[in-house]
């Protein structure tokens, strides 16, 4: 009998974080014996990840482009009560299903799916039907970890592909339709155009909370496409619920004991203000590739604890949201911010704000009550 393990890296959990690691050791480091493993039927769940052409950097964007089922180069808009712009930078979405596709081709008997992981540790894997898969490393990236440790606003979403008779007439993503009735926080629609007859309406929410009502959700997607001129029937649906972070405790969330190596939204590693993590998950799984594997543990909680550190700003932007702005007048923050420089605006999203942008996003009359705006800042730590 020997020591020798079954596999050099075991990733738990096919999302976006664990199957962009798979990819990129599979380009970059096809020597390691890797498995990644998924409790779903296929990889990826049942999501369309987007993302604008700045998130990723040039070098990095042969690990995505594969992935993206569609891309719109001619740019994509906003719509607010009072304001309304287009922006030429071009937008790409990933769907889960080209995900699967993908990662199957590459991987092939690397991934497993239908596993579900009962136990793990750093040597290994314990699943539901009794086995045992030993490994070098192993790195957990199976979503989000105990989030309540943290003070969270909440986006949320329930989105419906849409097949529709006649031509729907939108020829670009729409980001933001804040035109709608708000309710429930900051209410905004979001608009996919697959092809001329196929939309993909998602109705999202900056929430103070999780709860989803989805059947109500779907009434009103069915309202807001029935006011367009839309007949159509339903293709697709998704929902979610992503975190936006404003405060908390690393340590908590990631205890210092914890001997086992993190990934993705488990490890914090995503855009606090937004709960976006694409661009962070090819960041990590690039640096990870390219680096030993016999200190995960350590390495990746400290690589998730200098992320956490570098977030503050935008925790202290999420403050300002969910504790300073009244639920129904939230759309007005951004709509203030999407008035600014679009290159400041695409830093934003791919969390890579300068010293310069966040004093620009804060400078001036706020688009909330100053007295609110200053109590929030002073009696929240971050």
């Amino acid at each position: 009998m020997t020591n020798e393990p079954d596999h050099d890296l075991a990733i738990i959990g096919g999302g976006l974080a664990g199957g962009l690691i798979a990819l990129a050791f599979a380009a970059l480091r096809p020597e390691v014996r890797l498995l990644l493993v998924e409790q779903g039927e296929q990889a990826g769940g049942n999501h369309i990840w987007s993302f604008f052409d700045g998130d990723v950097a040039l070098r990095d964007r042969w690990l995505v482009d594969p992935l993206i089922a569609h891309r719109w180069p001619q740019g994509h808009e906003v719509r607010f009560p009072d304001y309304a712009r287009r922006l030429d930078t071009p937008y790409n979405s990933v769907t889960s299903v080209q995900f699967a596709v993908h990662l199957r081709r590459v991987l092939g008997d690397r991934l497993l799916t239908g596993a579900v992981v009962t136990g793990l540790s750093p040597q290994g894997i314990t699943l539901a039907d009794g086995r045992s898969i030993r490994a070098g490393a192993v790195i957990d990236a199976r979503g989000a970890g105990d989030m309540s440790v943290l003070r969270c606003g909440w986006q949320k979403f329930v989105g419906h592909a849409l097949r529709c008779e006649a031509p729907h007439g939108i020829d670009r993503p729409v980001i933001m339709d804040a035109t709608v009735e708000q309710q429930d926080g900051y209410r905004f629609v979001y608009l996919l155009p697959w092809d001329d007859r196929t939309l993909f309406v998602e109705d999202t929410y900056y929430s103070d909370s999780p709860d989803l009502d989805v059947p109500a959700i779907d009434a009103r997607i069915a309202a807001y496409a029935q006011a367009r001129g839309w007949r159509a029937e339903v293709i697709h649906r998704e929902q979610g619920v992503l975190p936006v972070v404003h405060g908390g405790d690393f340590d908590l969330y990631w205890p210092k004991d914890d001997p086992v190596a993190r990934a993705g939204v488990r490890a914090g590693l995503f855009q606090p203000m937004t709960g976006y993590s694409l661009p962070d998950a090819v960041r990590f799984a690039l640096w990870l590739a390219d680096r030993p594997l016999d200190d995960l543990p350590i390495a990746t909680r400290a690589y998730a604890g200098a992320h956490w550190r570098r977030g503050g700003y935008y925790r202290l932007l999420g403050r300002m949201l969910f504790g300073a702005a009244r639920p129904d007048q939230r759309w007005r923050v951004f709509a203030r911010f999407y008035r600014l420089r679009p290159a400041l605006i695409q830093r934003f999203y791919a969390g890579r704000s300068t010293i310069a942008d966040r004093i620009r996003i804060l400078c001036g009359r706020p688009p909330v009550p100053i007295r609110d705006a200053m109590r929030t800042l002073w009696n929240t730590p971050a």
